[in-house]
């Protein structure tokens, strides 16, 4: 996911009570979401990492922290000291200008500090942080709020990764627990449906701009704003269903190379697909392991926890394609689109590479998108475990083709 951002607060607020007041309900709500998220895990839950992508609910809460130590208390506050020297390696994730780390597929070894520990460390943080937002000088308030707003995204990003990460950990169980046995599957939008899929809509063709266009937040991959051509082409209406994916299988889609790319078939048999991730057949029904523990696949919901390849390879058994990025976001801003977000990311047939003109930013804060801008592709639109507030049509979300622990599913396009 991505992460250094073109801030809001660099097109100059003022910078009087009311304004301190906003940045410090919003880093309180934010800080309390994940909280909030966490509060259903055990000690023995926040600890589990089932996976090298996953990590454990713990080292999310501590990384996060140490992002507001490291790029906002301690270059603003001079007052201000390391909360403890071992953290920094403990918690640091991919910034090589930050200094070393821990390695990622060993988080889930790091017992202690303990949960109590980390909670001192989110307490002692958010102190400094809040005192920094009430003193910090008027001609330093630009550049420590727009951090601050990074920050804020940054933390939302691991508010999804925390469910998704311990879902993944919950599948692995036998007893398939419950991360919280009330979650659903959000309300979907009200709007004109297909039941089987058939609901196409013209996309408008022709230069179209593309990106984001300057108001409020983005991350620095959404730029910079540029043209694109649409061809003559149509997009699915609604995400594919359950019940679509149900017709996949029995038709033999995981059993049928030509319906692959090479890579996917060689996946396919090396994991053994046979259906999306977290689904299992009990006594002859299907069943998806879901927030709320094992359920029935519902068919009228729409299919998740699919990877890029079998994205593709169903879009090829239903004789149509992916839309591109570009597509989907046309799409999106004439509103055509069913359930665009909060319910699943939506695989597109674009490859994650720079928009024409993109330059990374300087220092740590500008390593984390340029440099994975290869051999991923790009997920539109936001899921179920996306906070509310965090979506937006320009967000370019990015995972490697094989992925599936995260609520990716598609839709479909045609061309004309």
């Amino acid at each position: 996911m991505a992460l250094s951002a073109i801030s809001s607060t660099e097109r100059g607020p003022a910078f009087g009570a009311s304004t301190r007041t906003h940045w410090r309900d919003a880093f309180r709500r934010v800080r309390g979401e994940t909280e909030r998220r966490a509060s259903h895990l055990s000690a023995e839950d926040q600890i589990v990492q089932s996976m090298a992508d996953a990590s454990p609910t713990k080292w999310h809460r501590a990384h996060v922290t140490w992002f507001f130590e490291q790029f906002l208390l301690v270059p603003n506050d001079p007052g201000y000291r390391i909360y403890d020297e071992r953290f920094p390696f403990l918690f640091n994730s991919y910034y090589v200008a930050a200094g070393p780390r821990h390695a990622r597929p060993q988080r889930g070894l790091i017992t202690r500090p303990n949960g109590e520990e980390v909670a001192g460390y989110r307490a002692h943080v958010d102190a400094a942080v809040e005192r920094l937002i009430e003193t910090v000088a008027d001609d330093k308030a630009a550049e420590v709020f727009s951090i601050l707003e990074i920050g804020l995204h940054h933390e939302q990003q691991h508010q999804e990764l925390l469910l998704t990460d311990i879902l993944h950990a919950f599948a692995q169980n036998p007893t398939h627990p419950a991360y919280d046995a009330d979650w659903r599957m959000p309300r979907r939008a009200a709007g004109p449906r297909a039941v089987d899929g058939s609901a196409f809509v013209e996309v408008p063709a022709g230069i179209q701009a593309i990106g984001h266009d300057g108001k409020g937040f983005c991350f620095d991959n959404e730029t910079p704003r540029h043209e694109a051509l649409i061809p003559k082409m149509r997009i699915a209406r609604d995400l594919v269903s359950n019940a679509q994916w149900l017709q996949f299988i029995e038709a033999g889609g995981y059993s049928t190379p030509s319906l692959w790319l090479s890579d996917g078939w060689a996946t396919v048999q090396a994991e053994g697909w046979e259906a999306p991730g977290y689904w299992r057949q009990q006594d002859g029904t299907w069943h998806v392991m879901t927030l709320a523990g094992l359920r029935p696949v519902d068919p009228a919901q729409p299919v998740t926890h699919v990877s890029y390849y079998e994205a593709d390879a169903f879009a090829r058994f239903a004789g149509k394609d992916l839309p591109s990025e570009q597509e989907w976001e046309v799409a999106a801003r004439a509103g055509l689109l069913n359930d665009a977000f909060g319910v699943a990311w939506q695989w597109t047939r674009s490859a994650y590479l720079s928009y024409p003109g993109y330059r990374a930013a300087e220092g740590a804060l500008g390593e984390y998108n340029g440099k994975f801008m290869v051999s991923q592709m790009v997920l539109r639109g936001s899921s179920s475990a996306t906070p509310e507030g965090h979506e937006r049509i320009s967000y370019r979300n990015f995972f490697y083709p094989p992925a599936r622990w995260q609520f990716s599913g598609l839709r479909l396009a045609e061309f004309i």
